[in-house]
């Protein structure tokens, strides 16, 4: 305790440097570099392009519009005997749709329930294929989603909590017992957190925020303690085969792989290699057992369960025999060297309480976190609804009125249609109203597919009713100042980005200071300044070039803002690391990940957040990070100014103070830990779907 404490008081110049830590911080960010690299292609690659992929479809009676629809999208009919049967079928969950044939017109069955996408994509493709062959079709919605999950999204929602609190309850453990992770307790404690966080996501989720009925909270209890038991059991016991690297596994297989081949959006629509891979993994089992519970009555769950079951037992009976088979190997060693064994008794239970309260204030950690990913992510997502979605009209037309009764709209009036255009490409309209001036002629609804993913499916519903019942005609036409590209018909890439973006930026902070083992070592804001420079043109190049997630003219403006986007997150977390030490790298991760990723507005837009998460958003660095690479690649930039400002300013804020902090006496030593420990403590935060 004395040198310690001489450590900490001799002066700057007299503490030791290691020798070849310019290296080691290379080798440490080279790594960082990789995963988020891995990250970015496993995330973007599965989810920029939704679309039928051999999808389960019952067919009653024989059909030329099937066989037109085939030609169109990828879908695997299964035939049935009657309406009836089919019904039965999508009530089990085993189909996302079906098309009965009639004598003089025909049925489409959709079930959105299974897929909010699937009906986007069938429906159009049945419907231009039946006018085709001027066949009579009546669209039919069985399994609606409710009100309160209106486009799907609570299942990918709820696995964000329950796969990181299964995955931090096993790296905080392994960290708090400083590497016993084949300890014979181990097992029962990670079973118990799993039961904990299980009713800590369901209250929060069902009874706090109402993602889904009150009624499902005794049927989800144990789907949600089975898929968190699955996760932290599997990933403590390949940490007990391979140490603190286990944890970079966990996350490679868990994380990045297991999260992007989940299926929250539907199995179906995932390219089948990442189908295939996401069904050996806990997340897309998650998923599908929470949404057949929760909307089909828990039926046909005997896979999910299964799959589940087997990593839990596999991790418990690892975890189990290493906790035998290792302590009886030390023990025997203590008793071979140890000429007074009773006298290593007292430090012995020493270590034990150590260890015994350290445990508890990890699994307090993780409870924390864990109720905070399920508040957080659950109530800015479950129900995306517009409010005063900006809308832009042109002349006076009935439909309005009937429109702004079923979505909350923000109009503006315009001149002309140029006009409208002109506002469109400025970023200020997620769609417009042209009337026509002729007695009986169609008004025109323009939408903007690139301004949301959901806006124009929205508009193009509740402006279709408003003018069926005012009985005026009208048209649907989209525009949009630069296209979406082929690879991503909904405008999701840059969402996706946001995330190997943002978790890069704090990650390589982290792993920075551990390889540095100084909190205020200097040039470590430059040299994360570089790292940034290299790791934006990494993901411009996965997710521009490689998966042609947008326009390749974006690549040279997209490369700087990728790499603003790094830097600014690195550097204000090497300045709360300064300020509060490993602390600063949680805060980081509630500012950064839990309030303000949520609260960008992603895909959807910000119209489509509630209150909270619209106001705090333009403080918080992802909103504007989304906006400025968004709006640079589809609005010609824009709208940028103020996003760009801000990411500025955070960025000059947190350096500034951070190059004073060089020269503060005495200069903080940090503890050694291992890279790869110090990035399983960090990496996942924010990665799940």
């Amino acid at each position: 305790m004395a040198t310690l404490v001489a450590s900490m008081e001799a002066p700057p110049a007299e503490a030791p440097r290691k020798p070849g830590r310019l290296r080691k911080i290379l080798v440490a960010l080279s790594g960082v570099l990789v995963l988020q690299g891995v990250l970015a292609l496993c995330l973007v690659s599965a989810g920029q392009l939704l679309t039928p992929r051999q999808m389960p479809f019952g067919v009653v009676g024989p059909s030329l519009v099937v066989q037109g629809v085939q030609s169109r999208l990828s879908l695997a009919p299964i035939s049935y005997h009657s309406e009836t049967a089919a019904l039965g079928a999508i009530d089990r969950g085993q189909i996302y749709g079906a098309f009965v044939t009639g004598r003089t017109s025909d049925t489409l069955i959709v079930v959105p329930a299974k897929s909010f996408f699937a009906p986007v994509e069938l429906e159009p493709a049945f419907l231009a294929a039946a006018h085709k062959l001027h066949r009579p079709v009546a669209v039919r919605t069985v399994r609606p989603l409710p009100a309160s999950d209106r486009t799907g999204a609570v299942t990918g929602l709820l696995l964000v909590p329950l796969l990181i609190g299964g995955y931090l309850a096993a790296v905080l453990v392994f960290k708090a017992a400083e590497g016993t992770a084949a300890a014979r307790w181990r097992a029962s404690i990670l079973i118990g957190y799993a039961v904990v966080g299980a009713v800590l996501t369901d209250l929060i989720a069902g009874l706090g925020i109402g993602a889904y009925a009150s009624s499902h909270f005794w049927p989800l209890l144990p789907c949600f303690a089975l898929v968190t038991a699955a996760v932290v059991l599997a990933a403590a016991a390949i940490q007990g085969l391979v140490g603190s690297v286990g944890t970079m596994l966990v996350v490679i297989a868990f994380i990045a792989m297991g999260g992007a081949g989940a299926g929250g959006a539907g199995t179906y629509l995932l390219p089948t290699y990442w189908r295939n891979i996401g069904v050996l993994f806990p997340p897309q089992n998650a998923v599908t057992l929470i949404r057949q519970v929760i909307y089909f009555g828990g039926q046909n769950i005997a896979t999910p369960l299964t799959v589940l079951l087997v990593w839990a037992a596999a991790g418990l009976v690892v975890i189990s025999c290493l906790g035998w088979i290792r302590p009886a190997r030390a023990a025997g060693r203590r008793r071979a060297g140890a000429s007074r064994p009773d006298d290593r008794a007292p430090a012995h239970q020493q270590a034990a309480r150590r260890h015994g309260r350290a445990i508890l204030i990890a699994l307090g950690i993780c409870a924390a976190m864990q109720c905070l990913f399920a508040f957080t992510y659950l109530d800015a997502g479950h129900q995306p609804v517009a409010t005063d979605l900006p809308f832009g009209v042109t002349g006076s037309s009935r439909i309005l009125a009937g429109a702004e009764h079923r979505i909350s709209l923000k109009v503006t009036r315009y001149p002309n249609e140029t006009a409208v255009k002109n506002a469109i490409g400025q970023a200020r309209l997620y769609g417009a109203l042209i009337s026509s001036p002729a007695a009986g002629a169609p008004s025109t609804l323009i939408v903007v597919p690139s301004a949301s993913d959901l806006a124009p499916l929205d508009l193009a519903v509740q402006f279709g009713r408003a003018a069926k019942a005012a009985g005026v005609p009208l048209k649907v036409r989209s525009y949009e100042p630069v296209p979406l590209p082929r690879r991503d018909p909904f405008g999701l890439v840059e969402s996706l980005m946001m995330l190997p973006l943002l978790i890069g930026g704090y990650v390589g902070a982290a792993i920075a200071k551990t390889a540095t083992g100084a909190a205020a070592e200097r040039w470590r804001d430059l040299t994360l300044i570089g790292f940034a420079m290299v790791a934006g043109l990494v993901i411009d190049l996965i997710a521009g070039i490689w998966l042609q997630g947008y326009p390749a003219s974006s690549f040279w403006i997209v490369w700087p803002i990728c790499s603003l986007i790094i830097a600014t997150v690195a550097v204000v977390c090497t300045l709360l690391q300064n300020l509060l030490g490993g602390a600063g790298t949680l805060l980081t991760v509630i500012v950064i990940v839990m309030f303000g990723n949520p609260s960008s507005g992603g895909a959807n837009g910000v119209p489509y957040l509630p209150a909270f998460w619209r106001d705090i958003g333009p403080y918080l660095p992802p909103r504007n990070a989304y906006i400025l690479l968004h709006q640079t690649i589809y609005f010609h930039g824009h709208g940028t100014s103020l996003a760009l400002a801000v990411l500025l300013i955070y960025l000059v804020a947190a350096a500034v103070p951070s190059y004073f902090l060089w020269f503060r006496t005495p200069q903080g030593l940090v503890s050694p830990e291992t890279e790869a420990q110090s990035a399983a403590m960090t990496v996942p935060i924010g990665a799940a779907p």
